[in-house]
């Protein structure tokens, strides 16, 4: 019989990892259903969403490579005031040095639309980084296709939504129109020499095998094709994903992973994670997209994005040295620094509790909290936090405090010099000791908050004639970061 009459089965091949020979029995090919697949059993909109499990256990798969990818110019200027482009290339500058030498923080993505925003990308170019690479995102659309060749750039995002949400009820086409349209688009990204980025939008809500893979496998043939690399962007665009073992798809991280890498055939180092945080997942969900086969997880600075916001990009900074073991390189001081521009230049409030970053995250308040940390900062501290974010550990004042944790908290608040230091003995710390066991005695139960301390440092500073030289000092204002 003539081999080219019989049916073509998938080529049985060695895993490397266990030396077995395996085969990928199934074949997706497109399910182009007559009406939309909208999982109501698991998204009844009249009632919560719901975590059906039919215990299918995928293995952990995580890349030896791993990385993060910004959109703070992108998503999270959906959600606020748009940034001037002093104001992003100022922001490029500190995610470069954030990044470090190896590039943690691989690439970001900026809007075209506005002349604002060009001017910020040609900025950002003349850079000259290798990291973060600029690149851009667009609609799947030949109009916005033209902004991406104007400019110049090697990749860009396209948006090709893959929930039936978005296919039927938005786009108003049918699951074969939507991914022809998306492929005519990609081809002509490809036929120009660009890399495209496919953001499947609300992959949380898709037919996974019915659309998802069948897809993902098309792009792999046109990869095959131009010999250009075609990223896939997977977007838990509302935050359904989780990141629990045998939970069904499409709310499964694991699984959508697990779909896209083995039976769609994307290398590791194309897929990547964008999460967000409606139901407090974004951080979770984005590690678990790590372990399971995803080298990229895209990121918003303090997690500003649409809604609820994206997964903070610092939190994965700290998520990939928990996994790993070190920080290849990445300067988490600058997160710091980042911040203070966020209060200062740009005028964002950061809440005080926000991990990292917050005003006080590693500040404790419990008056036996306050006993060990005099005693020993590690008993209440997370980590060094002074060396890794230049933010020493506060022990906020009450009844408890005595001089030294008056002294204590005076020090790091203020960020006093050595030599600058007051001690116990001080006159000032005499003073604010004097004003806090009156509190105390009047039938306080509370923690002294920073606001009535500065108040009360400020007045005794002016009664002794006296000033605090450090880097919060009574000039810079009073409630200065």
């Amino acid at each position: 019989m003539n081999m080219n009459e019989t049916f073509s089965n998938r080529p049985v091949t060695m895993n490397e990892k266990n030396n077995l020979l395996e085969i990928e029995e199934h074949m997706y090919i497109l399910d182009d259903v007559k009406k939309p697949n909208v999982f109501r059993n698991m998204f009844p909109y009249s009632e919560i969403p719901k975590i059906p499990f039919n215990d299918r256990i995928v293995p952990h798969n995580m890349p030896k490579d791993i990385w993060i990818t910004d959109t703070t110019f992108r998503d999270g200027q959906q959600s606020r005031a748009p940034y001037t482009t002093e104001q992003i290339v100022t922001i490029y500058d500190y995610l470069h040095r954030l990044g470090g030498p190896n590039g943690m923080v691989r690439a970001c993505e900026f809007f075209l639309y506005s002349k604002k925003d060009r001017d910020a990308v040609y900025k950002c170019m003349e850079r000259g980084y290798q990291f973060p690479e600029v690149t851009s995102w667009i609609r799947a659309s030949k109009e916005d296709f033209r902004l991406v060749k104007e400019i110049g750039m090697k990749e860009t995002g396209i948006l090709v939504s893959c929930s039936d949400y978005h296919i039927f009820m938005k786009l108003k086409m049918t699951r074969r129109q939507a991914m022809d349209h998306y492929l005519s688009v990609i081809r002509e990204c490809l036929e120009e020499g660009i890399s495209p980025r496919c953001h499947l939008e609300d992959i949380t809500r898709a037919d996974i095998y019915g659309y998802v893979v069948p897809f993902c496998v098309e792009l792999m043939k046109l990869m095959e094709e131009y010999k250009i690399p075609i990223k896939i962007r997977a977007c838990d665009t509302m935050g359904y994903g989780v990141n629990y073992p045998g939970a069904v798809i499409p709310r499964s991280v694991p699984g959508i992973i697990y779909a896209i890498h083995t039976h769609a055939g994307v290398p590791h180092s194309l897929i990547e994670w964008h999460g967000h945080n409606d139901f407090y997942k974004a951080v979770a969900n984005s590690t678990t997209a790590w372990l399971y086969g995803c080298s990229g997880v895209n990121a918003s600075l303090f997690g500003i994005g649409e809604r609820t916001g994206n997964t903070p990009l610092e939190a994965m900074v700290f998520e990939y040295a928990q996994l790993k073991g070190d920080l290849n390189g990445m300067d988490t001081t600058v997160i710091t620094e980042l911040a203070e521009y966020y209060e200062k230049e740009i005028g964002y409030h950061i809440p005080e509790r926000t991990p990292f970053v917050g005003k006080n995250f590693n500040v404790t308040r419990a008056g036996i909290h306050a006993d060990g940390l005099l005693k020993n900062e590690e008993i209440y501290n997370i980590f060094d936090t002074e060396k890794f974010l230049n933010r020493p550990v506060i022990c906020a004042v009450s009844n408890t405090s005595g001089l030294a944790g008056i002294a204590h908290w005076i020090n790091t608040y203020f960020r006093l010099k050595e030599d600058e230091q007051v001690s116990k003995t001080s006159e000032l710390v005499h003073e604010v000791k004097k004003w806090v066991d009156e509190e105390y005695a009047g039938g306080r139960v509370t923690v002294l908050t920073d606001a009535e301390l500065i108040k009360v440092i400020d007045d005794a500073c002016e009664k002794l004639g006296i000033s605090l030289k450090g880097g919060q000092s009574k000039a810079e204002g009073k409630l200065d970061r």
